[in-house]
């Protein structure tokens, strides 16, 4: 990391030097131990040289990643004595050597700091320290710098590759180790699976030689005493650590069962606290892992294949995944739980062909076209994965939510897979995994704007992941709609966000943009919608996301609001790799949402200049030009505009663009010209005018029942159902003004039955009333079942209940505070606010039960308000 690069507080640094070396491969050996909530064990990381580095002279300085001038300190670990009376031994299905970890049985409780001086005492490792300042030693030696905080390292060590027996099958050089480890990496696609198997060999075999390395609080340094390139540093080391349970890449908490369990959690801090690693999205790499649990447990990651326990002795059961694909490190996932796999009652034949008939195989290897990114066996390269529909899936989830997922996520999943494939073809990934994390999961949260809730997965990449899709049990309440939507927005990011990631992490909207877009599109099409249906909800979807985004806008830092902050630096990074990205560790970012709307609004934009016909068959051939690299927003606007015939092309250029839509904070100038056609929305404008004919409030011009009800068919008769929602806003207004004692000559007002949307639609109005009755909100409650509802639906519920000291209700509340966790922050914030001293206690009595399973940053949000 350069010396000059000192990120504020609020940025987030990138310090892996990787335009000087690569991580090509990680091979995982780790053990989960739920008692002291740890992971441990080892990762062995498979280097590649960078061709701009080359060989320093004795003037040139060796910058480390250290917040301070100080010389750096390296330590060398002498060698490790362990009573082998106080090891676990295991042994993996695909012969891994029995490996020795220590110090378990009891909680880590060493610094956060990230420098760990004697600690490696107390796991029988001494260390001597070795003082080197690489600014003025007399003679520089390479430093691998590493991304890495909240970890324990406890040795580094040279892996002695030409040991392994066999390597010399595919190798000219069998006694340089560095060169075995080059021909390793470069066989072809087609000898993966020997690939993997050498890999694995080579991750176990012995040590030849112990490195220097320290650590600070962003970093992992690592040298090697005489190797001043990285071509002579070792290119197969190995790592010995383990996890610290405050680290900020894993949650260890509990199921809604009860049962504990961990998982990565999308942090702003990707996965530097699981494993030493390369951050930079331009790091990418391949990997496998096996992780060992007690056997009752299951584990699940981010791999390409569906991986089965093989059992080991002491109860414990060993679990491999792998990857083929190169991808960020950021996008490794890890869940261990007591998930149960969800299946339908009656499994319908034709997803059991579907997924017998698609098999990987390594002899299906008919090219189609050519692929521009790095070798790797790509599914765009096989024809029977062009024409899979639907990809094999699983659900996994507590038992007690069994129900819930049959009723609701299962159906959904084969026509919102199928729908993806139909507008942008082949299935990036193999195969889907889906989870129902805790209650605690923060990556459904809500924004809170003057008209909806919305809802929102986390800003940082590294909750984009292959293979898998984390769900809170949030979705799985009412009918199906919130589940659809989020289900075709995580869907969507298959294609961008993984398959095509974006070479500058600053570019959120590379990612968040296209899945926001796509979500509308995938959502219509697994509704089986008629064109002009589908037409009318994505029209009412972008004036409800027109109000969202001015709320933002209003509401939030400018230096926040832009899509590309770097502007003519996008992409650039210093001469070793290290950059930071700015904001990256600013609270607020948590909850904006503006990547997700003005890339959303570019995007439709560009769409309705080009055409939807044509501009979805351009997005086709983008996808299958890009995918499996990391793009710039020129990359996709330079290739989209030669798609732009001329006459449709007026004042539209990549500068133009960039100056309108990306570069600038507010409203962009092109939308706010289209501010009139989104008020003239049909369905918007038709609600306008019948609630404003009535007793209902005005301030609701783009107030429409949106989307989706409980069966894939929900707009037909939606004409009818507009004027019957208009016509109830009034009814409840009538109601809420009567005098508690009628006169018998008073008729009852009938009500009709409403879709979620225009429940939240009905309790949004009632909201800005002055005063709502006990009678009213009984009533609501009564004829709509709110508590039964979803959890929009409910959290505005729950908003009445606060606002008018509804005390009846206050079990409503309790219940969202705990099942509803990610949503419940903005609920704490009304009950203190009301100064009502029964409302807060229900604040911290809810809190104090929940505090210890929330995530953490919402935890601490939540305590400021309380204390």
């Amino acid at each position: 990391m350069d010396k000059k690069l000192d990120p504020s507080r609020d940025d987030l640094p990138l310090v892996a030097n990787t335009s000087h070396i690569l991580v090509k491969h990680y091979v995982l050996d780790l053990d989960v131990d739920f008692e002291s909530q740890v992971i441990e064990g080892t990762i062995v990381l498979f280097l590649e040289s960078g061709n701009r580095f080359k060989k320093r002279s004795s003037s040139t300085e060796v910058a480390c990643p250290s917040e301070s001038n100080e010389a750096c300190k390296f330590r060398m670990p002498e060698p490790c004595q362990i009573p082998v009376t106080n090891t676990k031994t295991f042994s993996s299905k695909i012969g891994y050597n029995d490996f020795v970890i220590c110090g378990k049985g009891e909680k880590d409780t060493s610094g956060k700091d990230g420098n760990h001086d004697n600690q490696e005492q107390a796991s029988g490792i001494s260390s001597s320290k070795y003082c080197c300042d690489t600014g003025n030693h007399g003679s520089e030696e390479f430093l691998l710098v590493l991304d890495c905080c909240d970890l324990s390292v406890l040795k580094v060590e040279e892996v002695d590759v030409a040991a392994v027996p066999g390597i010399e099958k595919f190798t000219r050089s069998p006694k340089l180790r560095n060169q075995i480890v080059h021909e390793l990496m470069a066989l072809p696609a087609d000898r993966w699976r020997e690939q993997l198997d050498y890999y694995a060999r080579c991750s176990q075999a012995p040590g030849c030689g112990e490195l220097l390395f320290d650590t600070d609080t962003w970093s992992l340094q690592i040298r090697k005493t005489g190797a001043q390139t990285a071509t002579d540093f070792p290119h197969a080391i190995r790592i010995q650590y383990r996890t610290k349970p405050q680290g900020r890449s894993v949650t260890w908490t509990s199921d809604q069962s009860g049962r504990p369990c961990v998982y990565t959690v999308g942090s702003p801090i990707n996965n530097r606290a699981l494993f030493p690693c390369q951050e930079p999205p331009v790091a990418m790499s391949t990997w496998q892992a096996t992780v060992r649990a007690a056997a009752s447990f299951v584990v699940l990651m981010s791999g390409e294949n569906s991986a089965k326990p093989t059992q080991l002795q002491e109860d414990y059961s060993s679990w491999h995944y792998y990857v083929t694909m190169p991808m960020p490190a950021s996008t490794f996932t890890i869940a261990v739980g007591s998930w149960t796999e969800m299946k339908p009652e009656i499994c319908s034949s034709n997803d059991v062909a579907t997924e017998r008939s698609f098999s990987p195989s390594e002899a299906d290897f008919r090219y189609i076209g050519v692929c521009g990114h790095m070798e790797y066996p790509c599914r765009f390269q096989k024809a029977s994965a062009t024409t899979q529909k639907i990809i094999p899936h699983r659900v996994f989830a507590p038992a007690c939510l069994k129900g819930a997922c049959q009723e609701t996520l299962l159906p959904l999943i084969p026509p919102c897979l199928s729908a993806a494939h139909s507008v942008l073809g082949t299935h990036p990934f193999s195969r889907l995994d889906i989870l129902i994390v805790p209650a605690n999961f923060s990556s459904l949260g809500m924004a809170r704007s003057l008209i909806y809730l919305e809802w929102y997965d986390l800003k940082t990449s590294s909750f984009c992941i292959p293979h898998i899709v984390f769900l809170s049990q949030s979705t799985l309440t009412g009918m199906s709609q919130l589940c659809g939507t989020r289900l075709c927005h995580e869907i969507a990011h298959a294609w961008f966000g993984l398959a095509i990631g974006a070479r500058d992490w600053t570019e959120e909207w590379l990612s968040e943009g296209f899945a926001t877009h796509l979500e509308d599109v995938f959502w219509a099409k697994a509704q089986q919608l008629a064109p002009h249906e589908a037409r009318e909800q994505q029209e009412l979807r972008a004036c409800l996301r027109w109000r969202r985004l001015q709320d933002e806008v209003q509401n939030s830092p400018e230096e926040m609001q832009v899509l590309r902050p770097n502007k003519e630096k996008t992409g650039h990074v210093s001469d070793s790799g290290s950059s930071v990205i700015r904001h990256g560790l600013n609270p607020e970012k948590v909850f904006m949402q503006v990547h997700y709307l003005k890339g959303y609004f570019l995007l439709r934009f560009l769409a309705k200049r080009l055409g939807e016909d044509t501009y979805f068959s351009f997005l086709r051939k983008f996808v299958h030009t890009f995918h499996g690299q990391l793009i710039l927003s020129q990359d996709f606007l330079q290739m989209l505009l030669e798609n732009i015939p001329e006459e449709k092309r007026p004042e539209l250029s990549v500068g133009n663009i960039f100056r309108d839509w990306l570069e600038s904070s507010g409203i962009p100038q092109p939308l706010q010209r289209e501010r009139q056609a989104l008020a003239e929305c049909g369905l918007a404008q038709q609600v306008s005018a019948e609630v404003s004919a009535g007793d209902a409030v005005h301030a609701f011009p783009f107030l429409p029942p949106r989307a989706v009800g409980p069966a894939l068919h929900p707009w037909r008769g939606a004409r009818d159902r507009r004027r019957r929602r208009a016509t109830t806003v009034a009814k409840w207004v009538r109601v809420n003004r009567r005098p508690r004692k009628r006169k018998r000559k008073d008729r009852e007002e009938v009500f009709e039955k409403l879709l979620p949307d225009q429940l939240v639609l009905l309790l949004e109005h009632l909201l800005e009333q002055k005063t709502v009755t006990p009678r009213t909100l009984q009533s609501l409650e009564r004829i709509y079942r709110l508590s039964e509802q979803d959890a929009e639906v409910r959290h505005r519920w729950c908003e009445l209940i606060v606002k008018h000291k509804y005390t009846k209700a206050y079990r409503d509340v309790e219940r969202f505070l705990q099942e509803d966790q990610a949503m419940g922050i903005y609920l704490y914030g009304e009950l203190m606010l009301s100064e009502d001293p029964r409302q807060q206690h229900l604040a911290r009595r809810c809190f104090e039960l929940s505090r210890e399973q929330m995530d953490k940053s919402s935890a601490e949000v939540v305590a400021e308000m309380l204390f």
